[in-house]
């Protein structure tokens, strides 16, 4: 099996509740960082038991997969035990071909957006290319100069004019769409602010950023899909989750 096939055979245990798959694919010491679980591979078996009990089967569907050295990235839909359905993006980290470590963020499954599009369409296939580490490269400079608002003069030098696919919720397609939609929230008084980049994970045109901030004043878990095309950023997908208060920790790992 690939890392990838190894990523979404063990997901999938959440709608088998096969834990002899849990078995053979996670190390003893496995780090979670889903803040709402336990850590280590007694409490991902205990997780995946209580889902196989729910009266209601839990779903899922997987929408894009890449691999990245060591890292497998999945963004998928999930609906555990009837809950409704999450958009999620999970990362696992491999080592001695097992996995060994997993951080996550999850939202809601939203209407389209004001351009029509959702938290999934667009192409679902990532390829590796020529171009991964320019790709990884164009995204960490955009976090830096954009995102982080070190250099937010250089905003329109990472577009191809108006041309922006848009897939977060709230925000049209475009650069104006997105200048739009940083203004609503200026004048209701919310800042969407990035301090810190923990990952830029890339694999041909595409790059995830894993980012720390504040939403609202809230600690917030900022996950970002880029595409890249011709050195330009040409579209965007993207789950926000509010980080846990720590009296709330199910594990002491952390979200990043």
């Amino acid at each position: 099996m690939t890392n990838i096939e190894k990523a979404k055979a063990l997901i999938s245990t959440f709608t088998s509740g096969d834990v002899e798959v849990v078995e053979k694919l996670l190390k003893e010491d496995y780090i979670q960082h889903n803040l709402s679980y336990a850590t280590g591979k007694d409490a991902f078996i205990s997780s995946v038991t209580y889902l196989a009990s729910a009266p209601i089967k839990t779903t899922l569907k997987v929408i894009r997969e890449f691999e990245d050295k060591d890292k497998v990235v999945l963004q998928s839909i999930y609906n555990f035990a009837g809950a409704g359905e999450q958009v999620a993006f999970d990362i696992f980290r491999f080592e001695d071909g097992l996995i060994a470590e997993h951080w996550d963020n999850l939202a809601l499954l939203a209407k389209p957006n004001p351009s029509g599009r959702t938290q999934i369409d667009g192409n679902t296939l990532i390829t590796p290319n020529k171009n991964t580490e320019k790709t990884r490269e164009i995204v960490k400079n955009f976090l830096h100069d954009v995102m982080q608002n070190k250099a937010p003069e250089k905003t329109t030098s990472y577009f191809n004019g108006d041309m922006y696919l848009q897939h977060n919720t709230d925000i049209a397609d475009g650069l104006s769409g997105l200048g739009l939609a940083l203004e609503a929230l200026a004048k209701a008084g919310i800042q969407m602010i990035y301090d810190k980049v923990h990952m830029v994970l890339a694999c041909g045109d595409y790059a995830l950023g894993v980012s720390e901030g504040t939403f609202g004043g809230k600690p917030t878990a900022y996950y970002d899909l880029w595409r890249v095309e011709n050195g330009k950023i040409a579209e965007h997908w993207d789950v926000m989750e509010t980080i846990l208060d720590k009296s709330k920790w199910a594990n002491s790992n952390g979200k990043f």
